[in-house]
């Protein structure tokens, strides 16, 4: 029976076979995108040669106790150097089977206009960075430069925290990164913290292996109850770690681990609505695939077949569709993963040059994949061909309309919806994402149970347009889909998806950028923008100030802090980006819009937060607010002013001492200037800060002043990425039922060709079906998106959702010729038949 029906409806199953294909191809891809992502790690070269690297805890962890269960504890990474006391080194060095502990300390030192790091050349063994020419540093005036920079005799000046200094290049070194060494002593002076190393670098002895020193080290860490420098919000937490392997790399890019943690959340969140919307659509596909032929199976029932021969026949032909078509999209998954990482690698979403290794072994997660994509197919045939199975022979062949359950299920559905809606109007930042996104998926699924009472109530509104303008097409639409309103409710549910889905993903994302420009336009008040690649020179500040015709200039600098809190009794902790500014006649080059307190008295110890953060902390002018900045040190600034634009200028404006404290450098520093508008004011300020590059016009000020959040590209790529592969995969779904419907539509459309229909009245019709139900679609799945994304906008943007035209645009017209596709080419062969019409 399997095989028989499998030949037979074999024009139905290629619709179901595409969209399965499809389905196992996108969730094998992000199956490999998430496992490639836990298996992440940042490049090692400057330890490339070291076995093992001793560096502080780069981890910050909170611990609270949720409503009736255990205690749970919250792990986010740190974006500033934690640092490993001084005192570490000996420790590591009595470690039987040590050959060497080497110190590293690396800071930024300006090259020609270039920044590179600065490192004591004892640390170039870990690289290893050999001399090409010359020889090692001796005294502190000497330095070895990277090949290429200068050669052996050059006098060269650095510029290391502002200041610049005359070296004598002593030696040029091969290998990885651009670097300068100094003696050990004199980068000792130059990268500061007192007491403190960055790293420390070990070498095991001969016949030792890394394995088994790895162990050693860590004990002998432990015994000594070592900790990271610095006063840590987390306490014990803030111990040593010992790095190995490819762990070693941490240790150089700072950004790389937060990077993979946030990419595995916002990949694994995608891949759980790709999830979703994957069993929904395949489900509606077989459903409809099984539909069209609800008369055959009642017949098989009818003349004797049982509900196990009826169930086993059903399950074995989706079977036998869904394992050719899962194993073909697990094939594409590879390619498709490759193109997304290659796209992330285009953008520079992956920070910390984080790399994303693609072992063999993986390869079988696209396998793990399409077995789900086979269990999807088979417990959806089960669920169509449910009825025909149960009732008796008798009923079995007639249709019976969705009965009340159905109905009550999904109102439950919707009303869930709107609840989360509501929610997240009153809530702040990601619990407002969050609970928008609950508020659309419930309503989705809400439109997808409530198919058929959405299609019936559609027509009683549009019926009366298609009669009165559709001629007698338009009537024959209008009566054929009052009709058979459970089929165009099928019809209907995949373009309410798409264009809820499409519509939500794209407008939240544009919704907050939209804003946050708007509010930098308006924040931004200075004229000029003055930088340098290897950092300002001291002094820079003073002397822009005092060039004729400047106004004001502020100092700004960005870094992290991470705020720990509580969620339902849950721990959270969120990494947030903040400036840090010199407030002297701040709003003149920078206006937040304060609206409470002032930023005359911001200095160390005092933050200014903007009003949403301030509403979800309960803070105030006077108040302290709890927070771990950049580097996990715990503190409690006094908050001084309340301001109203926070999407520009982010949640915290804190000291740009107070941040330079808890950075691992300032080469990124710049200056933003308010001018009185004279004409030669921009060269008076090139001239005070020779070598420094001044850009002018309200983008550059824009750009250097606006906080963004530091997964934006990560962000953005991964929800394009998301938005047009379930674009094209509901599209095909759309395609295949339409499809479907229309193939089972053609002994009707015969039997209306034998009655004397034109073709031009059927081509109509069909026409204005397919636009009724594009219409219906578009108009439910804009509805479905409005309700959580007004809610998400007005308490997160304080805005009105904002889509670009040209994506409602494109969303609109892909749905429109996708509806005509799926309606008229399956029966253009209907169409084009000879009846005798007398």
């Amino acid at each position: 029976m399997a095989t028989r029906a499998a030949r037979t409806h074999r024009k139905a199953w290629a619709a179901v076979f595409a969209a399965l294909v499809l389905t196992s191809a996108l969730l094998g891809t992000f199956a490999l995108a998430v496992t490639s992502a836990a298996l992440g790690h940042a490049p090692v070269e400057r330890y490339a040669a070291a076995d093992l690297v001793v560096a502080g805890d780069q981890n910050t962890r909170y611990t609270a106790k949720p409503w009736g269960s255990e205690p749970e504890t919250q792990t986010t990474g740190l974006t500033e150097r934690v640092r490993v006391p001084e005192a570490a080194l000996g420790v590591v060095e009595r470690v039987p089977g040590v050959e060497a502990a080497v110190a590293d300390r690396v800071f930024p030192v300006g090259l020609k206009g270039e920044s590179v790091t600065g490192r004591p050349w004892d640390a170039a063994r870990l690289a290893p960075y050999a001399l090409r020419d010359g020889r090692a540093p001796g005294r502190p005036g000497e330095v070895v430069v990277g090949a290429g920079r200068a050669r052996t005799g050059d006098r060269v000046t650095l510029r290391v925290g502002g200041a610049d200094t005359a070296y004598r290049v002593v030696g040029v070194a091969d290998g990885p990164g651009a670097a300068v060494y100094f003696t050990a002593g004199r980068a000792r002076d130059l990268a500061g913290h007192a007491g403190t190393v960055d790293t420390i670098g070990v070498v095991a002895g001969p016949g030792v292996s890394a394995g088994e020193l790895y162990g050693r080290v860590r004990d002998a860490v432990d015994e000594a109850k070592l900790r990271a420098a610095g006063d840590r919000a987390d306490g014990d937490g803030a111990g040593l770690r010992v790095l190995a392997g490819d762990g070693r790399g941490a240790a150089e890019q700072l950004a790389a681990a937060p990077a993979r943690t946030t990419m595995m959340e916002i990949l694994g969140a995608v891949a759980g609505t790709v999830v979703m919307i994957a069993a929904l659509v395949v489900s509606s596909t077989v459903v409809q695939a099984l539909r069209q032929r609800s008369h055959e199976l009642g017949l098989l029932r009818a003349v004797g077949a049982t509900p196990r021969q009826l169930r086993g026949a059903v399950g074995r032909e989706v079977g036998r569709v869904a394992v050719a078509a899962s194993a073909v999209g697990a094939v594409l998954a590879v390619p498709a993963y490759l193109g997304l990482r290659a796209l992330l690698d285009a953008r520079g979403a992956l920070a910390g040059g984080l790399q994303l290794p693609l072992p063999p072994w993986l390869l079988a997660a696209p396998l793990v994949t399409a077995a789900v994509t086979v269990l999807v197919a088979r417990l959806s045939a089960l669920f169509a061909v449910g009825r025909a199975a149960k009732v008796r022979p008798a009923e079995a062949l007639r249709e019976s309309p969705p009965g009340t359950a159905r109905r009550v299920t999904g109102l439950v559905l919707l009303g869930v919806g709107v609840t989360a809606a509501g929610a997240a109007a009153t809530q702040h930042g990601q619990a407002a994402a969050a609970a928008s996104s609950t508020a659309a998926v419930s309503m989705v699924i809400a439109c997808a149970v409530l198919g058929p009472w959405i299609a019936t109530g559609a027509m009683r509104v549009l019926g009366a347009p298609m009669r009165r303008f559709g001629g007698p097409g338009g009537g024959l639409a209008a009566a054929n889909c009052t009709a058979a309103a459970a089929r165009l409710g099928a019809a209907i549910t995949p373009i309410v998806l798409v264009t809820a889905f499409s519509v939500v993903q794209l407008a939240a994302g544009a919704t907050i950028t939209h804003e946050a420009k708007a509010q930098a336009r308006d924040m931004a008040r200075a004229d000029l923008v003055v930088r340098a690649d290897g950092g300002l020179p001291r002094g820079a500040l003073d002397r822009i100030r005092s060039v004729p015709g400047v106004s004001a200039a502020t100092e700004v600098v960005r870094s992290t802090v991470v705020l720990a809190r509580k969620e339902a009794g849950s721990p959270v902790l969120e990494r947030v980006p903040v400036l840090g500014v010199t407030p002297q006649r701040l709003t003149r080059t920078l206006d937040p819009d304060v609206r409470e307190g002032t930023l005359s008295g911001l200095r160390p110890g005092t933050v200014a937060l903007s009003a949403d953060r301030a509403r979800s902390l309960g803070a105030r002018p006077g108040s302290t607010v709890a927070l771990r900045f950049g580097d996990g040190t715990a503190g409690r600034p006094r908050v001084v002013a309340v301001y109203e634009r926070g999407l520009g200028a982010g949640d915290f404006l804190l000291s740009r001492d107070e941040v330079l404290r808890h950075t691992s450098g300032a080469g990124a520093a710049r200056v933003l200037v308010a001018t009185d508008g004279g004409a030669g004011t921009v060269h008076a300020v090139g001239a005070a800060v020779p070598g420094a590059r001044v850009d002018q016009g309200a983008g550059a000020v824009r750009d250097a002043a606006r906080v963004e959040p530091e997964d934006r590209a990560l962000g953005e790529v991964v929800n394009a990425t998301a938005v047009g592969a379930i674009g094209a995969f509901t599209v095909i779904a759309v395609l295949s039922t339409l499809t479907l419907i229309s193939i089972g539509r053609r002994p009707e459309l015969t039997l209306l060709r034998r009655a004397g229909a034109a073709r031009a009245q059927l081509r109509r019709m069909l026409r204005t079906e397919a636009a009724a139900v594009a219409l219906t679609g578009v108009a439910v799945g804009l509805a479905v998106a409005l309700i959580p994304l007004l809610a998400f906008s007005l308490s997160v943007a304080g805005s009105l959702p904002y889509l670009p035209p040209v994506h409602l645009a494109l969303i609109v017209g892909v749905v429109g010729v996708t509806a005509l596709a799926g309606t008229l080419p399956p029966v253009w062969r209907v169409l084009r038949g000879r009846y005798p019409t007398g």
